[in-house]
């Protein structure tokens, strides 16, 4: 990127609005370092979209890119690739309903604190007939048993799957490292949630 890129410039300005708020932490607002954080990661996200823009363009596979941003290729091309409607030729849209990312990382961490009807609450009504609080509790308890106590709670990401809306999570356990999934129908209930081992999924 030259520096008359738009997005170059964007992380240019954020990093420097966010370190001076940083370096006079006695003068500085603490509103207004988070405020410059947030800008930050926003102007980082489209800088690293425009990244992966760039190896595609150059060649790299969705293997080579998922390498390097730690993931699957696939999860690397839901989060990063622009996919073409065959029906129509244009772009596919990927816009997601606000909020749904920050309530499928509330549910994990309702789980983690053991606020099963708070989860219950967010359930359609599919799910509520398939699981209780005790089922939820028994299921968590095993998780715990396996791979330790919830530390952290990576940052979401969600996408458009037909009719639905997925959000998939990193989440970071004592002893391994797992994903969570939370799948809201139309009505922004909880059609799915899972939590699976953060394993490599074979490449053909």
């Amino acid at each position: 990127m030259t520096s008359a890129d738009p997005v170059a410039s964007a992380v240019r300005v954020t990093a420097g609005r966010l370190v001076d708020q940083l370096a006079r932490p006695g003068a500085g607002s603490p509103l207004a370092a988070m405020a410059a954080a947030r800008e930050l990661s926003a102007a980082t996200n489209a800088a690293l979209q425009a990244a992966v823009d760039r190896a595609r363009a150059a060649g790299h596979s969705w293997k080579r890119i998922g390498d390097v941003l730690g993931t699957t290729r696939q999860a690397a091309f839901q989060r990063f690739g622009r996919p073409v409607d065959p029906r129509t030729g244009e772009p596919m849209a990927r816009a997601v309903p606000a909020g749904l990312a920050e309530r499928a990382v509330a549910i994990f961490v309702a789980q983690a604190e053991g606020r099963w009807e708070d989860v219950l609450g967010d359930l359609n009504e599919a799910m509520r007939d398939k699981l209780d609080a005790e089922q939820m509790a028994a299921g968590w308890a095993h998780t715990i048993a396996m791979i330790g106590s919830l530390e952290r709670i990576g940052d979401p990401f969600a996408f458009q799957a037909d009719a639905y809306t997925v959000v998939n999570i990193p989440l970071h356990f004592e002893a391994a490292e797992a994903n969570g999934r939370v799948t809201f129908d139309l009505a922004g209930k909880v059609a799915g949630l899972f939590i699976r081992p953060a394993a490599r999924q074979p490449e053909e």
